[in-house]
Order: structure tokens, then sequence, then C-alpha cells
């Protein structure tokens, strides 16, 4: 759960199992509205259609999908310089209760282990729907007020080639979502 995973407070404010199919469809529900705002203040295009979220798509890609977040969730963890044993006790523990898949446990092994590199995160963007969910995963982990989580963030999104306008419109839904909550 991204509240659970790194007893961020922004995170725990947002609630839910981020990492299960209901936490990465609201991740999906909160970037298909981002994209709709910001598509309508670009050239006034009408919304699209409902959200491809993690909920609705096949096994495989769903799959894939929740990689991607993981990843990025891992990589936020990461963006101070490092990850704790409580932060890494938190993640494996979250993710045990998903899975007790040895692949799955060892992939995030490898993960959390591996340096950190943003640009290696942003190449799990299959799509654009999933770039955008991995900046909100990201952005719901880290502390922006942190001169080097910020500076990931940046580095994330550049990456994950997000235009700047939609990329603030992504952090406005997620400052919303927040408020919605508290």
């Amino acid at each position: 759960a991204i509240g659970l995973l790194l007893g961020n407070k922004k995170a725990r404010k947002f609630g839910g199992k981020a990492i299960t199919y209901g936490g990465l469809a609201a991740l999906g529900v909160i970037a298909y509205k981002a994209y709709n705002n910001w598509q309508q203040q670009q050239n006034g295009a009408a919304p699209q259609a409902q959200p491809q979220t993690v909920d609705r798509l096949p096994e495989a890609q769903a799959e894939v999908h929740s990689h991607a977040i993981l990843q990025a969730i891992v990589g936020a963890a990461k963006a101070d310089g490092h990850i704790d044993e409580r932060e890494r006790q938190m993640i494996e523990g979250e993710v045990a209760k998903l899975t007790s898949d040895r692949e799955v446990q060892g992939w995030l092994e490898r993960e959390l282990n591996k340096p950190l590199d943003p640009a290696e995160i942003a190449r799990a963007a299959s799509t654009p729907e999933i770039a955008a969910e991995m900046y909100l995963a990201s952005l719901l982990m880290v502390d922006e007020e942190s001169f080097m989580e910020r500076s990931y963030l940046e580095e994330l999104a550049r990456q994950l080639r997000l235009e700047p306008s939609f990329k603030l419109e992504l952090e406005n839904q997620a400052r919303q979502a927040l408020q919605r909550l508290a």
C-alpha cells in the first residue's frame, strides 16, 4: 500500500492499496482526470472515453502495469539517496501480503538493491497512461520539500516525456485528491 510502504504522511492520506488493483485504478482515475483537464486546456478537446484503469485490463497487461507502478514506487523511495531498513521491510512486507510468487519477490529484491536510475524506471512506461500513473505514484511517495526528492521527480517527469503543463495538471489533481481525503 502506498500509505504503508514508506510511512509517508502524504501517502498515508491517499490510503488504499496502491499496489493492488483498487489502488492502481485510483491512480488511473486521477491520471485520467488530469489528462482530460489538460486536453481541454490545450485545445478544447472533448474528454476521452472511460479510463483504461488496471482493473479493466487483461491479466497480462495488468501485470506489466503493476510492475511499472511498483518500480516507480521503489524509485521514489530511493530518491532521498537510500532505502533504510524500515522502508525496505515495509515494501517487502506489503508485496509479500499480495503475492508469494518467488519470481516477483526476487525481482523486487533486485529493484531495491540496484542504483536509482530515472531513465531505466521511465522505460517501464509502455503507454502514456502508465507514465502518468508512475509519476503520480512517485509524487505521492516523495517529500516535495526535499531538494533531492524534488530533483528526482523532475528528472523522472523528463524521462517519462511528460509535457510540463500535463505534469502540473497531474500535480494539481494529486493535491485535490489529497485535500478531499484530509
